[in-house]
């Protein structure tokens, strides 16, 4: 392939295009970009030279894609997405530019505090973006070079990706004050067994969460009932046990205050381990700029473990 391809379109007529589908005309995509009206239906035209192909029909009602510019424009979207990606990941190779950092929502609510105090202390005025999913979301977001450091609740992550922990956790149960193991004074001395656990319909997070992972395992071999309830976050799982839906597995870093204030009661589960690791994941080379508060993080970690 030659190194210079006429045919070839240049960013800034993908990005019209764009915009001229987002928008619905040129005027107003000409608007958005800061462009005369003028020279953005030429280099419309220009791109639609290029690519040998009606891209746009323009009309009294405004613009609207061909077949062959819907095309264009799904390609575009990519293109302008991986253009970004470029600048994104070779600036903060360079130990410049934003840092991203998404997180599980468990971690985001309770450690990611400490990280962030510590990030802006040590990265005056580097602007930061931080974004909370589940942990299935954070790997993915990582395999496609979205992030520049994750943190995940569970026991495994891919082989591609590098990990390092920072904290322990231990779910536990928790029903409401008026549920039946509540009012159980040997339930609550000596708890219940692991097959009575997963005979009980839960109250659980969604498919893809940390929390949820880490249950499934634990309870494994045993077949697990279906969830009396799936939630999409932890207040949520909160709320619904605490109103006597049923019994969850939650983080102890969740629900103590709800524990100490007497909103949810604690449930000991014997027969099953349900301990897990907090861990920082990142993809290649360790984000040295990053490692004063992930240390800081550490440290917080161990004070509270």
């Amino acid at each position: 392939m030659p190194l210079h391809d006429a045919s070839r379109p240049d960013l800034a007529s993908l990005e019209l295009l764009v915009a001229v589908v987002d928008l619905g005309s040129v005027s107003a995509a000409a608007s958005a970009l800061g462009l005369a009206q003028p020279n953005a239906s030429r280099q419309l035209s220009r791109l639609e030279r290029r690519l040998g192909a009606r891209l746009v029909d323009r009309g009294a009602r405004g613009s609207e894609p061909t077949a062959a510019g819907r095309v264009a424009v799904e390609h575009a979207r990519r293109v302008l997405d991986a253009a970004d990606g470029l600048v994104e990941q070779v600036r903060s190779a360079a130990g410049a530019g934003r840092i991203r950092i998404l997180a599980s929502q468990t971690i985001a609510e309770h450690l990611m505090p400490t990280f962030l105090a510590a990030l802006a202390a040590d990265q005056p005025g580097v602007p930061v973006s931080f974004e909370v999913e589940n942990t299935a979301g954070v790997i993915a977001a990582l395999r496609r070079g979205r992030g520049d450091l994750g943190f995940v609740e569970g026991l495994e992550v891919p082989h591609e990706l590098t990990t390092l922990e920072v904290a322990r956790d231990r779910l536990v149960a928790v029903v409401a004050p008026r549920h039946p193991w509540a009012l159980d004074r040997d339930v609550l001395e000596h708890g219940i067994d692991a097959d009575l656990l997963a005979r009980t319909p839960l109250v659980v997070r969604e498919e893809g969460s940390g929390t949820r992972d880490v249950l499934t395992r634990a309870l494994a071999p045993r077949e697990v009932a279906e969830p009396a309830l799936e939630l999409h976050s932890n207040a949520a799982v909160r709320t619904a046990v605490a109103g006597g839906a049923g019994c969850a597995l939650l983080s102890r870093l969740v629900v103590a205050g709800d524990l100490r204030e007497g909103r949810l009661v604690e449930v000991p589960v014997r027969g099953v381990a349900v301990e897990r690791s907090l861990r920082a994941v990142w993809s290649g080379v360790r984000p040295g700029r990053l490692e004063g508060a992930l240390q800081a993080l550490i440290a917080d970690g161990a004070e509270r473990g």
